[in-house]
């Protein structure tokens, strides 16, 4: 067709042509005329409006009671599900509220003891937390209280401005300070949906940050399970193991390492039995209780605490006593408060939005990371003003959670009452408990924490990811939590610059046989276009970072080709250059001088530039900045194949 001139063209087909080009022209249009897209006021105000009414915005015909109603609902989830809650799935919840319980009460007073916390704090954090989010939360299976992470980089950060061994009440102070900024950036994350603040500790980032974290753990437990007076309060591998090999030059119990390393290995083959019989997932929820009253009774009968038996000693018991007058806001360290609650708030909603969603999947519901972003806040903010510290989703008590059969966050609720039961009237039964059981039962958890398998995948799959991994795994276990967490976070930022810098540029051809257009690299039978370079920019963002390499690498096409031209003599060089804009989402003004620029190169070339398929923003943009008018609206197009038919020869001008 591009051979023929416009006289040789039967009427039909002209006018066929000239419905095409009409067409063509009426779908420009439509790309050049869209509304305007709507501003980050907007954008702001939508987002809160998202949260606080995820059922729908209010409209100015709602009644002030209906708006109400919506504002409650979005707030409190538990409104909307609870009135189709029936008795049958209370007895699934009831139950796994006691598993869960039976598990967390060990656990959290371990993890107490890990975060340089008396062991009631540890309670308390799996009291009231857990009933704020049962009220706010939108995961169905997540169990909320202490973890072993989050404890062990409270205590790591926080003992380098006060010492728990010489001032435990400033230290426990920092600590609910710290515990009260984390709270408040978690909310302020979810009420802005910042979410995307989480995403800067990738999945990889976080595995290796767990594996390191799990190791300097489980050596830390070694002064509980050998009964070492003097230990380390760094949290590197080489000072923990010469803190180990000097201390046992020092007296210590024989006793202590027997006690522990025997319902270690109790703790470990329940473990295994519940992992090989899912019916017995009971087995080792329960064995961490047993071990606690079985170890205790043994030190009560044998008198053991009077042979070098470190035990628990007093554990004060009662209601959460409020702490809203220790929250220390105008001491001189509440800067580095404010920046460890950072640290803390978004390590904690990074594991915990991982397990929830986690299990939302298995159970086929979408979880909102906004909305439990939101909920961890507001608990973690309660859990401050009422002695509790950092709080967040365990991936070990949510399994037994899940394995017990709940139904709805109703089981936090019941296993926050057992906990509260346990507080009133069982703390005094704990003086004899033996700290080396705490240490085995930490360490009993540390394996589902140390994840190899996810690491071999990370490295088979993406080489970058897992030298993230790596990092933050080396950092932690060799230096300190900042470090690994800021190797991590680095080599995170590393991946997206060198994708933003160096995106991928790519030649596309039409398919045969279709108008589909797609990289000649990945599908060799395209078919490219004679005098047309159609080209796709693989990145998100056309801007400062990446414009000049977009501009550059296209320009090298064309000068390339005309040089094989000028030697070859047997073809046209390039007429025009279509950009395909469709994965573009944004540009700045960066990437648009790079456009104008690569314009004006182009036309020294008699090259002509096409745009096709550019997005809201993008063409926003381009608008405002004239570059439309610079190029010509005739030049924007819907579809790539457009640009193409409309670049290649026209009756007109055959």
């Amino acid at each position: 067709m591009g051979s023929k001139t416009r006289e040789t063209y039967t009427v039909e087909e002209l006018q066929q042509l000239d419905a095409d080009v009409t067409g063509r022209r009426e779908r420009a249009q439509w790309v050049l005329n869209s509304p305007d897209p709507p501003g980050l006021l907007h954008d702001i105000i939508s987002s809160v409006k998202d949260v606080a009414f995820p059922l729908g915005h209010t409209t100015a015909k709602q009644t002030t009671s209906r708006r109400a109603v919506s504002f409650l609902k979005g707030l409190f989830p538990i409104l909307s599900w609870g009135r189709d809650y029936r008795f049958s799935k209370f007895k699934n919840d009831l139950m796994a509220g006691l598993a869960l319980a039976s598990l967390s009460i060990p656990q959290s007073i371990g993890y107490a003891t890990l975060a340089k916390l008396d062991p009631q704090y540890g309670l308390y954090t799996s009291f009231i937390p857990p009933l704020i989010y049962a009220l706010m939360g939108s995961s169905r299976e997540i169990a909320i209280g202490p973890v072993a992470v989050v404890s062990m980089l409270l205590s790591s950060m926080i003992q380098e401005i006060e010492d728990p061994a010489t001032d435990p009440a400033a230290y426990r102070k920092m600590v609910l300070t710290v515990t009260f900024f984390a709270g408040i950036f978690q909310a302020v994350f979810g009420l802005f949906r910042l979410g995307f603040l989480v995403d800067f500790l990738s999945h990889a980032a976080i595995v290796g940050f767990m594996g390191g974290a799990a190791i300097v753990i489980g050596l830390q437990q070694l002064k509980g399970l050998l009964g070492i007076n003097h230990f380390t309060n760094k949290t590197d591998l080489v000072s923990v193991l010469e803190s180990v090999f000097t201390s046992i030059d020092h007296p210590w119990s024989p006793l202590n390492f027997v006690l522990g390393c025997s319902f270690l290995i109790f703790l470990l083959i329940a473990r295994f039995i519940g992992r090989r019989n899912k019916k017995l997932f009971w087995f080792p929820v329960i064995a961490p209780l047993i071990s606690v009253i079985l170890s205790t009774l043994i030190v009560f009968l044998t008198k053991a605490d009077k042979h070098g038996v470190k035990i628990v000693e007093q554990v004060k018991g009662g209601l959460n006593p409020s702490s809203v007058g220790e929250i220390q806001l105008k001491r001189p360290h509440v800067g580095q408060a404010a920046k460890i609650g950072l640290i803390s708030a978004i390590v904690a909603l990074t594991e915990a939005i991982a397990v929830g969603r986690s299990f939302a999947s298995i159970k086929g519901y979408h979880l909102d990371g906004n909305k439990e972003m939101l909920a961890m806040g507001f608990m973690n903010i309660a859990g401050s003003l009422t002695s509790c510290y950092v709080a967040t989703g365990s991936f070990s008590r949510t399994a037994v959670n899940f394995s017990a059969g709940c139904e709805t966050v109703l089981s936090n609720i019941v296993m926050a009452i057992t906990v509260f039961l346990s507080l009133e009237f069982f703390t005094r039964l704990l003086y004899y408990t033996p700290i080396a059981i705490l240490a085995s039962i930490i360490l009993s958890a540390l394996p589902g924490v140390l994840d190899i398998h996810e690491a071999y995948y990370i490295w088979k799959v993406d080489k970058l990811d897992f030298l993230a991994c790596v990092g933050a795994f080396v950092g932690v276990l060799f230096a300190s939590v900042e470090i690994g967490l800021l190797a991590a976070v680095t080599i995170s930022f590393a991946k997206i610059l060198l994708n933003s810098i160096r995106p991928g540029i790519e030649e596309l051809g039409r398919l045969p046989r279709t108008d589909t257009y797609c990289e000649i690299n990945q599908y060799p039978m395209a078919i490219r276009t004679p005098g047309i370079l159609v080209v796709r920019v693989n990145s998100a963002l056309l801007c400062f970072a990446n414009a000049n390499f977009v501009r550059e690498r296209i320009l090298r096409w064309v000068t390339e080709e005309e040089d094989h031209v000028s030697n070859e003599n047997t073809k046209e060089g390039i007429q025009a250059v279509i950009l395909d804009m469709s994965n573009v989402t944004n540009v700045d003004i960066a990437g648009i001088l790079a456009l104008e620029e690569l314009h004006k190169k182009l036309l020294s070339h008699e090259t002509e530039l096409a745009i096709a398929n550019p997005r809201w923003q993008v063409i926003h943009k381009l608008k405002l900045a004239k570059f439309t008018d610079k190029v010509g609206s005739g030049r924007i197009f819907f579809t790539v194949a457009e640009a193409v038919a409309a670049s290649i020869s026209t009756p007109n001008n055959c």
